[in-house]
């Protein structure tokens, strides 16, 4: 890997121990099992800061003086302008479905989750690919119109249409279940007051869902920040295209740290944000009746409501997939070979060790909690699974340094024992599937921590009443009643695992290609039509959980 990895020898065991003032002897057997799970985030967010210690002048240097102020410039137009466009149509697609009447108004409450099926990276070629100067559209508008130019799909105002109709399904989601809660009550206690219901949905609804709109925008603003094919398709440099750069580029680490580290800074200021406003949320709904009673549009509005909706779900999801279809059908004769057939493989593959570790972790740390609980614990679960605010970019610096450290370790042990070879862990996937278990963690523990809540205590007291062990209630009891929990967890994590690029990219071994990683080579020489196969399989896997959920809120809700 092209990589400067010199350095990491001098370093002790104790820069990639942070926590090494908890003495496992004092929280227990669980605790201690917590701890270590928390470590696997606590230790590349360390490492990663630790490399301020030991600057590179030059290097440091160039960044301040020619990349930061266009990295800050891009970032905060980007999240401003993505910001506002996943606000605009979430807010306004949630308070359709949830609260008017319309054609189409069942499928649309769906159907227009459907687009988080869809990574944003191939939503951006496609839409490219669509909308350039030489593409279909443009191309037929000449024809028929004469000469004319749309504006630039490849601009600042491109990345921000193309992430927005990527990420609105974030803030759709959670204020739609927000203005479920709320019914019809409020908004005709509203029009009791003397308001009409634009001054009702804007002065009673609105502020009502407000936290609910701000933690769904704030999950959409860090997967703007961890977002790395779509900007790097459109050429658009931010913190996550500098970060590959400055490892791949420039070959230093050093330079991949401290950009990770301001990024972080951004990420964890969303993540509190986010905290914060979740803090503030209190479930009160109205009944079941009130989501029935919907308000009745006169025939010009439900007209204009079904049109805005198609619009949506067709620019954002329709037309897209159906683009890639058929340049799927053009490719396929000579694109699906052995070759292909291996990109499968390897991304199966991956995705499914890599959700059968995330797992693993999440039903030990859940479990943990289980038994013992309380506040440290608690702070201990939170910061283990805080890795998934985290950008793949950052996680794959943070793993692979302490494992390039530790692999220089091993291979000096090893070659005092008369081995010659050159790498020992750094070739392999552990990087990689470490990284995915911080990232993807919280994926995981969501689906288990809410298993293990239905699982009630009195079963704990009588199974140990009849002596059983902790370990056997585990493996006896707890976990066929959490089958279910697990199943839905392992199928995010796999999903998630699949479409995930920038650790991928960054870390597998050499010649371990993927379908996402297939996707990132055919875009980077434009050529859409061969990164439309691989973008289809990646669909179809994130299809299933998208429509499992969206289904089942709808029966919740409907």
């Amino acid at each position: 890997m092209p990589a400067d990895t010199s350095v990491l020898s001098a370093k002790t065991p104790a820069e990639f121990n942070p926590a090494g003032v908890f003495a496992f002897s004092r929280i227990g057997g669980w605790g201690a099992v917590a701890l270590v799970i928390a470590l696997l985030t606590v230790i590349p967010v360390a490492v990663i800061f630790s490399a301020w210690t030991k600057p590179e002048a030059d290097i440091l240097g160039h960044l301040t003086e020619f990349v930061l102020p266009e990295l800050l410039a891009n970032t905060f137009w980007l999240l401003l302008g993505v910001g506002i466009g996943v606000t605009v149509l979430g807010v306004s697609l949630a308070w359709l479905t949830a609260m008017c009447e319309f054609p189409g108004r069942r499928f649309f409450s769906w159907a227009l989750l459907l687009p988080l099926a869809v990574p944003a990276y191939v939503l951006a070629f496609v839409m490219i690919g669509l909308l350039d100067y030489t593409g279909p559209l443009q191309t037929w508008l000449r024809d028929a119109f004469g000469p004319m130019q749309l504006p630039q799909i490849r601009s600042r105002g491109g990345v921000i249409f193309v992430m927005s109709l990527a990420l609105y399904p974030y803030v759709y989601l959670i204020a739609r279940n927000a203005f479920l809660t709320q019914g019809r009550a409020a908004l005709e206690a509203a029009q009791s007051l003397g308001l009409n219901r634009w001054q009702g949905f804007r002065r009673v609804a609105l502020p009502m869902a407000r936290p609910w709109i701000a933690a769904g925008l704030a999950l959409a603003l860090m997967e703007t920040l961890a977002d790395f094919g779509t900007v790097a398709i459109f050429n658009y440099d931010t913190f996550t295209t500098a970060i590959y750069k400055a490892w791949f580029s420039l070959f230093s680490l050093s330079a991949a740290s401290q950009l990770s580290s301001i990024l972080i800074l951004f990420v964890l200021i969303l993540a509190l944000a986010e905290q914060r406003t979740r803090s503030h949320m209190k479930y009160g709904g109205v009944g079941r009746a009130a989501s029935h009673n919907r308000i009745r549009l006169s025939r010009r509005q439900a007209l204009l409501a079904t049109a805005y909706a198609s619009l949506v779900f067709g620019i954002a999801f329709l037309i897209p997939l159906i683009q890639l279809l058929l340049w799927t059908k053009d490719v396929a004769a000579t694109d699906l070979d052995s070759r292909y057939w291996e990109f499968v493989r390897n991304s199966l593959m991956l995705s499914g060790l890599g959700a059968a570790i995330v797992c693993a972790l999440a039903l030990l740390l859940g479990y943990a909690g289980r038994q013992k609980p309380g506040q440290l614990m608690q702070l201990t679960q939170r910061v283990a699974t805080i890795g998934y605010a985290f950008p793949g970019t950052v996680l794959a610096v943070g793993v692979f340094i302490p494992v390039a450290w530790l692999d220089n370790v091993v291979i000096d042990l090893l070659k005092a024992q008369g081995w010659h070879g050159t790498e020992v862990l750094k070739g392999t996937l552990l990087v990689m599937l470490l990284a995915y278990a911080v990232r993807f963690l919280a994926v995981g523990s969501g689906p288990v921590d809410s298993g293990l809540q239905r699982v009630t205590r009195n079963i704990d007291e009588a199974a140990r009443v009849m002596g059983t062990s902790t370990l056997s209630l585990l493996s006896r009891v707890h976990l066929p009643m959490l089958r279910a929990s697990l199943f839905t967890a392992a199928a995010l994590a796999f999903v998630d695992i699949m479409k995930e690029m920038p650790i991928t990219l960054m870390t597998r071994p050499f010649g371990w290609d993927t379908l996402a990683v297939r996707v990132f080579e055919m875009t980077a020489e434009g050529e859409w039509e061969r990164a439309a196969l691989p973008s289809v399989a990646i669909i179809l896997a994130g299809l299933v959980p998208i429509i499992f959920l969206a289904g089942r809120g709808e029966n919740t809700h409907a």
